[in-house]
């Protein structure tokens, strides 16, 4: 035990001379890190697209409609001051986030001193210990373990609700300050978004179809405060640069590309991948299940099409994949049609004033063959609340109670969501539905990563909404959605 304690004061000591050698050893492990997550191959210049890049049940792919991927762009530039860039918390390896697996291995290779590990949003405090390995290994464990990065956000002013209590295992969260753990969204697929950002804060203008630039302008705006929040920029990046990122997010979308049981996802008259997506039709209001489609034409629960073709293969010995193949498009099914008694949703049941909605996945997840609110609708399914409900996993999240002033009702919760923006009793523990595609590439999930798994996503709901899922129905269902 003692020369284990040795080891580690000598690496210590490594770590944290200021000599030369340690210098030359950081940097080297910093390129050797580099090369570790790009696959290899340094990021310069242009990729190529539709790259096959290994997820944990097959292959993901990224097609640009810019051609290829610039590496040269401002989104891989070091704009800010703490080292970081676009790409550090949106590597394209990791689903254009950040995952537990790749997280660990920047924290092997550098030590824990790549540009991801900055004490302001990425330690569990922003004064946390980080002057030794040990110590940044114990102050980045929640991004460690779960991807998760810190923001710190203050109740609004007006707010209907007073922070009751604080319970912060990490010392920092306080009633006019809370410390919220949330999962990086990715950065690609967005021309599908409604709202930006978990809890719609940099929806600043909304996003409509007779306002195309909106989405433009947030996307911006987000961009600007990453850079001088995430990034620690002393200044602030140039309209230029700002609209150069945003050009490169928006062209790129990103899908799953094959699977190691069912084989190539476009094969046999299946419409996956990441270059069909690209040309999927989207409009604000698209396939609304409330009436609020601008064409008028009726809400389909057959929001998911892309293995309709699946359904009908006959089960073959001379082909391996069959028998996959089938059970991604019986999970399909199960998404698009699977009866589903919605109670209890904040933003639903309430809203329309109905207690039990007799609904499918599609109800919520509308937006054809993306899978994410086809309006700005922030919803509370219980990610947040506390206790954790079955299925998730909320450990080493801070807990707030909030009093509601006008009723006195007391709410605890991991995270209020929407209504750090608006204020409101009603938004507490409202986020959005993120897009679903290439879900495979970016775990864990929710926006909490309180998920860790696909199968323990379809637990959570089928607890939840006491759905009654067959344990092949689960398995159909997660084979569906690792196929996305």
């Amino acid at each position: 035990m003692r020369q284990n304690e040795g080891r580690r004061a000598v690496q210590d000591v490594h770590w944290l001379s200021g000599t030369r050698l340690a210098a030359l050893l950081a940097l080297a492990a910093t390129l050797a890190a580099t090369l570790l997550w790009t696959g290899g191959v340094a990021a310069v210049g242009n990729d190529p697209n539709l790259q096959p890049i290994l997820d944990a049940t097959g292959t993901f792919q990224t097609y640009t409609t810019n051609g290829s991927i610039d590496t040269t762009n401002p989104f891989f530039q070091v704009l800010g001051t703490n080292g970081r860039t676009c790409a550090t918390c949106h590597d394209r390896h990791d689903g254009w986030t950040i995952t537990p697996t790749g997280v660990q291995a920047r924290f092997n290779a550098t030590g824990g001193l790549d540009p991801l590990f900055r004490p302001n949003d990425g330690a569990n405090s922003p004064n946390a210990d980080v002057s030794t390995v040990r110590a940044r290994r114990a102050a980045y464990s929640m991004l460690l373990t779960k991807g998760l990065i810190r923001i710190t956000l203050s109740p609004p002013q007006g707010a209907e609700f007073a922070v009751a209590a604080v319970d912060d295992p990490y010392n920092y969260g306080a009633p006019d300050h809370l410390s919220l753990f949330r999962r990086p969204l990715p950065a690609t697929n967005l021309p599908f978004l409604s709202a930006v950002m978990w809890d719609g804060r940099e929806t600043l203008q909304q996003i409509t179809n007779a306002n195309p630039q909106a989405l433009q302008t947030d996307l911006m705006h987000q961009a600007m405060d990453a850079t001088l929040g995430h990034a620690q920029a002393a200044i602030t990046p140039s309209a230029r640069q700002l609209q150069q990122i945003v050009s490169f997010e928006t062209g790129l979308f990103t899908a799953q590309r094959s699977d190691n049981a069912a084989g190539q996802l476009h094969a046999q008259g299946a419409s996956a991948g990441a270059l069909n997506l690209s040309n999927q039709p989207f409009y604000i209001g698209i396939n609304d299940p409330l009436g609020l489609n601008p064409t008028g034409t009726p809400f389909t629960p057959d929001a998911m099409t892309l293995y309709d073709a699946w359904a009908s293969l006959k089960s073959s010995t001379a082909n391996p994949s069959t028998a996959s193949r089938q059970s991604v498009a019986r999970g399909e099914a199960i998404f698009d049609r699977k009866p589903i008694s919605i109670t209890g949703v904040g933003g639903l049941n309430d809203v329309l004033g109905q207690p039990v909605i007799v609904g499918t996945c599609t109800t919520c997840h509308d937006t054809p063959n993306v899978g994410n609110h086809s309006v700005a609708a922030p919803l509370n399914i219980g990610t947040a609340d506390y206790p954790a409900r079955p299925g998730l996993d909320e450990q080493g999240l801070p807990v707030y109670t909030l009093r509601c002033t006008a009723t006195g009702a007391l709410v605890h919760t991991t995270d209020p969501g929407r209504a750090m923006v608006t204020g409101k009793c009603a938004d507490i523990g409202k986020v959005k539905g993120p897009i679903l595609r290439a879900l495979v590439a970016r775990a864990p999930y929710f926006h909490n990563g309180s998920a860790t798994t696909l199968d323990d996503v379809v637990t959570f709901y089928d607890n939840r909404f006491n759905i009654g899922f067959t344990p092949q129905e689960k398995a159909d269902l997660v084979a569906f959605l690792r196929s996305l």
